[in-house]
């Protein structure tokens, strides 16, 4: 028999690494209901499982590989009190027919999101999706503890000058080039620009579809850069940027690891914007984001999720981007010991 107060609670969020990064505070707070004990589980796809495999607010993970049918006889079984769905999708919305319990889900804003795609009017509430995800846990009365998003390693965490050798983390800087679609990240051309004056060492993160990318802007940049892309884990990768001095990042799950670990972190953006809600989560130090971004485009946003290439073939808002403001910014904060907040 249940005790009185302790309620089991299923997370919903399938995809992907950065939006399950951006769950964790809910997570946390989940787990500090005043009154309640809390036995926390999450349904997410297994391709997410080091982002939460050591979070310690997690009891139980469940691992979508496929097909839903097989985890859905499975959370049957467990006799959920509630369900909190932070994906709202076809697949989310199975699961909570399933389980025939209480739930809430996150207010998706695709209808506000169209409205300024295709017309440029913005509706948008202005909030952050983390506080949208919060109003969606808050039926069980979850409340926002102002903590900000969390990453945990699952080993040791390793250490950047084992993984770079030569690398002093107190010089380098992470450049994370990939983004999961084309108009998300600048041109190769751009970033090796960019890359050419800055101070310091350079490291490029992304995955093994970044890989060749990265050897074309090291190969055109010198010893001062070393192409990572497709080398480490999503572990490994995470450490060099907790350990950097500074991070600049196109709208990756590397960019939420960043402001997980409130990095000075100047964050890029092309076809989609910050505006969406997806902007770099940092409550305890807002002062360390920076968004760089070309305003007053007639055809920005094109997209709520990005392109492979510009629908109007210019791509003006990424080869527009300044780059004096990335290349000022991190000078500021790899030359000085104590750099002041970015304004």
């Amino acid at each position: 028999m249940k005790k009185k107060g302790n309620i089991k609670v299923l997370v919903i969020r399938f995809s992907s690494i950065g939006d399950i990064v951006l769950t964790t505070p809910v997570l946390r707070c989940l787990k500090k209901i005043p009154g309640k004990q809390v036995e926390l589980h999450v349904v997410t796809k297994k391709a997410n499982l080091q982002v939460l495999e050591s979070n310690p607010h997690v009891d139980c993970l469940h691992l979508l590989d496929d097909g839903l049918r097989d985890i859905l006889s499975k959370l049957r079984r467990e006799e959920f009190d509630c369900v909190i769905d932070l994906h709202h999708n076809i697949r989310s919305n199975i699961v909570k027919l399933a389980l025939r319990k209480p739930s809430a889900s996150v207010a998706k804003l695709n209808f506000e999101k169209w409205l300024l795609t295709a017309f440029k009017i913005n509706r948008l509430p202005g909030r952050h999706i983390v506080d949208r995800y919060f109003e969606a846990a808050a039926f069980v009365g979850t409340r926002d503890d102002g903590g900000g998003l969390q990453f945990y390693f699952t080993q040791p965490e390793p250490d950047v000058e084992v993984l770079i050798p030569g690398a002093a983390s107190s010089k380098l800087i992470a450049f994370v080039i990939g983004g999961k679609h084309g108009t998300k990240r600048m041109p190769n051309e751009k970033i090796i620009s960019i890359c050419r004056r800055l101070p310091g060492r350079i490291v490029l993160l992304g995955g093994g579809e970044d890989a060749t990318n990265g050897s074309i802007i090291a190969d055109a940049c010198g010893e001062q850069v070393f192409n990572a892309c497709g080398r480490f884990t999503l572990q490994q990768s995470a450490a060099i940027v907790k350990q950097a001095k500074a991070v600049i990042s196109h709208d990756t799950g590397l960019m939420h690891i960043a402001a997980a670990f409130d990095k000075h972190l100047i964050s890029v953006w092309g076809s989609t914007v910050p505006v969406f809600g997806m902007a770099p989560y940092m409550p305890k130090h807002p002062g360390r984001s920076f968004v760089v971004e070309v305003n007053g485009l007639p055809c920005r946003p094109c997209t709520k999720i990005g392109f492979d290439k510009c629908p109007k073939n210019h791509f003006d808002c990424m080869n527009k981007i300044d780059e004096n403001r990335i290349v000022d910014c991190i000078t500021r904060i790899v030359e000085d010991p104590h750099p002041h907040p970015v304004e």
